[in-house]
C-alpha cells in the first residue's frame, strides 16, 4: 500500500507542476493580448474566446480578419469564467469575449469602436455590445434595429460609448 501511496502522491505533484507550467505558458501568452496599443501599432493582435459551435462569433471575427487585426480564437465549452476574470459585469454579456490592447471587448461591437478605443485609450476595462442584436457585426440579418456599445470599467461603472443604427 505504501508503493500505491507514494506512486499516487509522485504523479499527483507531477501533474501539478505540468498543470502550472502549461498555465504559466497560458498566461505568458495572453500577455501580448494585454499590453497596451502604441500609436506606431495600428491593428493589434486580438484573443477571442468563444464556444465551438458559434457561428455569429465565427461571422464577428471575418469582420476583425478583414479590417486587418491578426485574429487567434479558442474554443471553449465555458465562457463564464473567461468573462468573470475579464470584469464583464452580468448583464452586459454575450456570446464571445476578446481580449486587445489591455482592454476586453464583449459581443459584437463594430470594428470602427474597437478601433476607437484602442486610440483612445480610455480609462475603462473595455467595451460591449449586450446580448446579440441583429445588425450588428456578425448577425447582420432583416430588421436590423439600433443597438449601443456600452463601456464599462474595473468598479463596475456602465456608460454608452456609442449609439449604432445598422439600417
Amino acid at each position: 500500500m505504501t508503493k500505491h501511496v507514494t506512486f499516487t502522491a509522485a504523479f499527483l505533484l507531477i501533474s501539478v507542476a505540468a498543470c502550472a507550467e502549461a498555465e504559466a505558458g497560458a498566461l505568458a501568452e495572453s500577455a501580448a493580448f494585454d499590453a497596451p496599443v502604441s500609436a506606431a501599432q495600428s491593428v493589434p493582435d486580438i484573443l477571442v474566446y468563444k464556444t465551438p459551435s458559434c457561428g455569429c462569433c465565427n461571422g464577428w471575427i471575418e469582420h476583425l480578419r478583414a479590417a486587418g487585426f491578426s485574429v487567434e480564437d479558442r474554443n471553449l465549452r465555458d465562457l463564464m469564467s473567461i468573462k468573470r476574470d475579464a470584469g464583464v459585469p452580468v448583464g452586459l454579456s454575450s456570446c464571445h469575449t476578446a481580449l486587445v490592447g489591455g482592454y476586453v471587448v464583449e459581443g459584437h461591437v463594430p470594428i470602427e469602436q474597437v478601433k476607437r478605443m484602442l486610440s483612445e485609450q480610455p480609462d475603462i476595462a473595455g467595451i460591449a455590445v449586450p446580448g446579440m442584436p441583429i445588425g450588428s457585426p456578425g448577425m447582420e440579418g432583416p430588421n436590423a434595429k439600433p443597438y449601443q456599445v456600452i463601456s464599462f470599467d474595473e468598479s463596475g461603472n456602465v456608460a454608452v460609448y456609442a449609439e449604432i443604427d445598422p439600417r
